[in-house]
């Protein structure tokens, strides 16, 4: 009645149809996952847009003069006299040594000491 190609291709027909089932069903979970994640996305970039609406509420130069007049008490703010600024001429002018630029064998941290201040950073 049935022949052995026919067994053979009844089977390869069950086989693709499980393979179609399969590839979709894992189609569908990664489309699921995707949108998921693209909700959290939204979500996220909603908050982002929200606590930028709240920073710049919250730093409006009319509130903030109305909190520094607030507390001025404890705060005791004052305002910055025009004497207070300097010009780059102005600063005192360090020497550099080459520890400044190269570390003193700390392991690529130069560590310095200038005017009592204590200075470190990452070198090349």
């Amino acid at each position: 009645m049935f022949r052995t190609t026919d067994i053979v291709l009844i089977a390869v027909m069950v086989a693709a149809a499980g393979f179609t089932y399969t590839t979709k069903h894992s189609a569908e979970a990664e489309l699921s996952k995707l949108r998921k994640l693209e909700a959290a996305i939204r979500f996220e970039e909603d908050t982002i847009d929200l606590l930028k609406a709240d920073w710049s509420l919250m730093t409006q130069p009319a509130r903030l003069q109305r909190l520094a007049e607030a507390y001025q008490g404890e705060l005791k703010l004052a305002p910055v006299e025009a004497h207070q600024f300097s010009t780059i001429a102005e600063l005192p002018k360090r020497e550099l040594r080459i520890e400044d630029l190269f570390g003193s064998g700390t392991g690529g941290m130069a560590t310095s000491t200038i005017d009592g201040t204590t200075t470190s950073g990452v070198t090349p």
